[in-house]
């Protein structure tokens, strides 16, 4: 059976992917992950170079996903929240992963320079419409990056932090709190697209 090199990357992607959301950088092993994706260890560090390199491919890989994935609309925000919320839902890994990259990773500006860009995108979008549009631009942007970054920490502090959401909401399945979570967001980012501190 001829060596299929794309398949190999792909089975490790996946491998290391559910070894990083589980255990962190410091705390993944190369071995688990070769076994995992039924390669050798040697393919890793072909392919990748090493752990810290693999964990940065992967977390760039999952940001370009949700970026590429989700739209906001700046005169639709509670339906763009929603939307967001899913996804979140259906890709727990990449709160988990961004977790650990806040505890382990350290300062890396080349990187946060590669992020920035794929954010400032959305931000730009949202600052062309909705309840920013007739500020001054500085105010505008400014108005909408705030926006940006608190509809997102309504959104994944539910993903972050399942025991706590349990213990908080006294829920008896995380379903059931989500469900409900899910439009209280929506309604949140409603009322926070139109506040006053928004429209200036």
């Amino acid at each position: 059976m001829a060596y299929d090199a794309e398949d190999t990357r792909r089975r490790i992607f996946e491998a290391a992917t559910a070894e990083f959301a589980e255990h962190g950088l410091a705390g993944a092993r190369v071995d688990r992950i070769a076994a995992a994706a039924k390669a050798n260890k040697q393919a890793i560090y072909l392919y990748y170079g090493s752990k810290e390199k693999l964990f940065a491919a992967i977390l760039r890989a999952k940001l370009e996903e949700i970026r590429v994935s989700i739209s906001i609309d700046p005169d639709a925000m509670a339906e763009s929240v929603g939307q967001i919320f899913d996804w979140y839902r259906e890709h727990p890994e990449l709160i988990r992963l961004l977790l650990w990259e806040a505890l382990e990773a350290g300062d890396e500006p080349e990187s946060e320079q590669e992020f920035r860009a794929g954010f400032r995108e959305k931000v730009h979008h949202l600052a062309e419409g909705g309840a920013v549009r007739h500020l001054p631009e500085e105010t505008r942007v400014r108005a909408a990056q705030d926006l940006l970054f608190t509809v997102m920490g309504l959104i994944a502090w539910n993903f972050a932090v399942p025991r706590t959401c349990r213990i908080v909401l006294d829920e008896q399945t995380d379903q059931d709190a989500l469900a409900r979570r899910r439009q209280t967001v929506i309604e949140a980012a409603r009322r926070l697209a139109s506040a006053p501190g928004v429209q200036g």
